[in-house]
């Protein structure tokens, strides 16, 4: 029998099931402490069951987000540095479902690698569930695809897929009106957003992941790789209190173009720059790609990771609330006549 006419399994033609399986069990405990109310079963079925009466909803409006990390994760596969590019992932999609007014209830996660490696997976999805922890939200779900071929050695990518929940009438943006104020949270970094540009800044100043920061201590990659900022259990809590119009989670597009997605006809934000320091990493991105400050808001989210809108008379309440759940809370601005963001003063 010639080599062409013997038989080849599945592993020979570059997919391992047993490692595949091997992965599963090693993530279960991690998924089982995300575990809330509504969650019926774990991991290992063919679909995912969530229970909406037993979480607690009588009349629930479904809301669903999908996201990834961008090419943040090429960092993150040069480095080595994996385990907290699952955080981005989550914080990605239940940052957006806030927005709506939605209680992030559960996530499924798409890993997807030319040749699985256990280790380095099982490290990605444990910062998937300690994402989904922090968040409330349940790991319920998810499919591990080793594709040869699709993939250059070492590679992989990432997808998430959040479900949340509200009360029907609960949607926002809703009520927002003239002289609305901006209260502006704090981002933790670049979060992952504009990282094609911010590779090409280290590209040019020479400098490589493991030399150290310009603009913080610890190194390069190290410091670019802090996870994105969930503000999930503080921006709930602000909605519960009341006097919540609008959420605008700042990601691709900076505030400039996030800020008036949540702004209905005939309005527009007034923002002043001088109401919060412009934090070193973006300075030094600005200088290093020369950007103009028009270019800087449009790129990155420049310091503010999420924007709440909130009625006039609440405004003091809900900045307070949202310190005391440890948001870095900036009174921007306000809602004014016009379309869409208006600034005064200067970041750079």
């Amino acid at each position: 029998m010639t080599d062409e006419q013997k038989g080849i399994t599945y592993a020979q033609a570059g997919v391992d099931i047993d490692a595949g399986n091997a992965l599963v069990e090693r993530i279960k405990p991690a998924a089982k402490r995300t575990a809330r109310p509504g969650t019926m079963a774990g991991l290992g079925g063919f679909g995912a069951l969530f229970d909406l009466k037993a979480a607690g909803y009588a009349d629930p409006v479904l809301v669903a987000a999908t996201d990834g990390v961008g090419t943040k994760l090429r960092i993150a596969i040069d480095t080595g540095h994996v385990g907290q590019v699952g955080i981005d992932l989550v914080a990605m999609c239940v940052n957006d479902l806030i927005c709506q007014g939605a209680e992030p209830l559960f996530f499924l996660d798409y890993f997807a690698t030319g040749k699985l490696q256990v280790e380095e997976a099982a490290q990605v999805i444990e910062g998937i569930a300690e994402g989904c922890a922090t968040s409330g939200c349940a790991l319920i779900g998810g499919e591990t695809a080793e594709m040869p071929g699709m993939y250059h050695s070492g590679d992989f990518d990432l997808a998430g897929f959040a479900v949340g929940a509200m009360e029907r009438g609960g949607d926002l943006p809703a009520g927002v009106e003239e002289g609305d104020v901006l209260l502006g949270l704090a981002s933790s970094g670049v979060h992952s957003n504009g990282f094609s540009l911010v590779r090409k800044v280290v590209e040019r100043a020479g400098l490589g992941w493991a030399d150290p920061a310009p603009f913080a201590q610890g190194s390069l990659g190290e410091v670019l790789l802090t996870p994105t900022r969930l503000y999930v259990t503080s921006v709930l809590g602000a909605l519960r209190a009341g006097g919540v119009h609008a959420l605008a989670h700042i990601t691709g597009g900076g505030l400039t173009e996030n800020l008036p997605r949540v702004l209905p006809e005939g309005l527009g934000a007034a923002v002043d720059l001088g109401a919060w320091d412009l934090p070193p990493v973006f300075r030094w991105l600005a200088e290093g790609a020369s950007l103009d400050e028009a270019e800087l808001l449009k790129t990155f989210n420049a310091g503010i990771g999420m924007v709440v809108v909130v009625a006039e008379d609440r405004a003091e309440t809900i900045a307070a609330h949202l310190q005391a759940e440890g948001e870095t809370v900036h009174r921007l601005g306000r809602i004014e006549k016009g379309q869409g963001v208006r600034y005064s003063g200067s970041l750079l």
